[in-house]
């Protein structure tokens, strides 16, 4: 990365961070568990703070704290300046996470730049879910979670096999409104929620990529957050962090090669000191 790009991910991190504050400010106020995941999790234990090259914070909450939390924000929160962003019958993200973004920044992703949405920088907010026992259940629960997926990218899997791309044709067949698919994904998301995190010996990631839909970590792993050093603050973490990092991961403490030292989301353009908006008609709805 050049000098300035090193300046613009950095910029980027800081309002992460910031990011991150007021999210954890508002769980404690309502005692909602949660803990960053994924590079952040990473990044606190290998690093002390940001993975260099990484440019978000993705947090994870149980099933229960996560809907609680969906419901608390709107009520609770300043959104003109951080907005709940969230697929409905009449809001599609073409994501299929719930977020909560900063509305006074600009953070525009490719994938997205045809939608007239927030477009600033976004906290991600994974919910975790209980599995069930038994193979055939496991199974069915998994196969719920592609079919939300499909309904909610509005798309055919096409990484998953001719049979995936096949069966998601069909299933988007069957819904041609968008209104349609999303109540289409709330059944599938009633299918696969069966299963609560509370009472679950083991739970699972069903609102992302599929390779950690499979994924299967030990509940106890999650049952409470720790805090660990991050930059000049600390952070909430699972307890179980290091089988979690493992399970999903692999040997998280060795880096990257070289080349893979970059940030992993393909905006197409950034400004952490003004709002999206600014920029409609020129980066994104153009």
């Amino acid at each position: 990365m050049t000098e300035q790009q090193h300046d613009v991910l950095r910029k980027v991190q800081l309002k992460c961070l910031e990011l991150l504050s007021v999210f954890d400010g508002f769980c404690q106020r309502n005692g909602l568990l949660y803990y960053v995941c994924g590079g952040g999790c990473i990044g606190a234990v290998r690093h002390g703070g940001f993975i260099p090259w990484d440019d978000d914070i993705d947090v994870m909450m149980p099933r229960e704290d996560f809907e609680t939390f969906k419901a608390l924000w709107p009520a609770q929160m300043d959104e003109a300046r951080y907005h709940l962003n969230d697929n409905s019958e009449t809001v599609f993200l073409r994501n299929m996470w719930t977020s909560v973004s900063d509305e006074e920044t600009t953070f525009i992703k490719d994938r997205q730049k045809d939608l007239d949405i927030s477009h600033g920088i976004k906290l991600e907010v994974i919910p975790l879910d209980g599995c069930p026992s038994g193979r055939l259940k496991r199974t069915s629960q998994i196969f719920w979670a592609l079919v939300r997926q499909i309904y909610i990218n509005q798309e055919p899997p096409i990484s998953k096999g001719k049979l995936m791309f096949g069966l998601g044709k069909i299933l988007l067949g069957m819904h041609k409104s968008w209104d349609s698919r999303y109540r289409a994904a709330m059944r599938a998301e009633k299918k696969m929620t069966k299963y609560p995190f509370s009472s679950a010996d083991r739970v699972t990631e069903l609102t992302t990529r599929f390779k950690y839909m499979k994924n299967e970590y030990p509940a106890e792993a999650f049952r409470r957050a720790v805090r660990v050093p991050f930059e000049d603050t600390s952070i909430p973490v699972p307890e179980g962090y290091d089988v979690y990092l493992y399970m999903a991961f692999g040997d998280y403490m060795q880096l990257p090669p070289e080349e893979d030292r970059v940030p992993k989301h393909d905006a197409i353009y950034i400004d952490t000191e003004n709002s999206y908006r600014k920029y409609r008609g020129v980066y994104y709805l153009n």
